[in-house]
């Protein structure tokens, strides 16, 4: 068992687009990331659904249906099937919560890096 400090973890990372894996949970892979000024590609994740939890900063889920805001201290849940893609304007640090192999660098970016 270990306890950890997401705050401390997150802000340890020190280039940009570095997913650093913190625990794993039945399948599932929590990954510490900072973002900034970045927009993907809309695209669905079919197998499972995905949680942006924000540590620090905001940015706009956009959805069909339009744009959603997640600021500090919220998370927001994108079911399965979903299609979507998260637009980052300032520096935002995320808690992210998906199936183990979702995140590649056809739905997180080109810069998309693991740790």
């Amino acid at each position: 068992m270990e306890k950890v400090n997401l705050k401390s973890r997150v802000d340890s990372i020190e280039k940009l687009y570095i997913y650093d894996k913190v625990g794993r949970l039945n399948g599932h892979v929590l990954s510490v990331v900072n973002v900034e000024n970045r927009t993907l590609d809309f695209h669905v994740h079919e197998e499972s659904d995905e949680l942006f939890y924000v540590i620090e900063g905001s940015f706009h889920l956009e959805v069909e249906e339009g744009l959603i805001k997640v600021e500090e201290g919220e998370f927001i849940i994108v079911p399965k099937g979903t299609r979507h893609r998260p637009v980052v304007k300032a520096l935002t640090k995320f808690l992210m919560i998906e199936l183990e192999g979702t995140l590649n660098k056809e739905n997180s970016g080109d810069l998309y890096e693991d740790q």
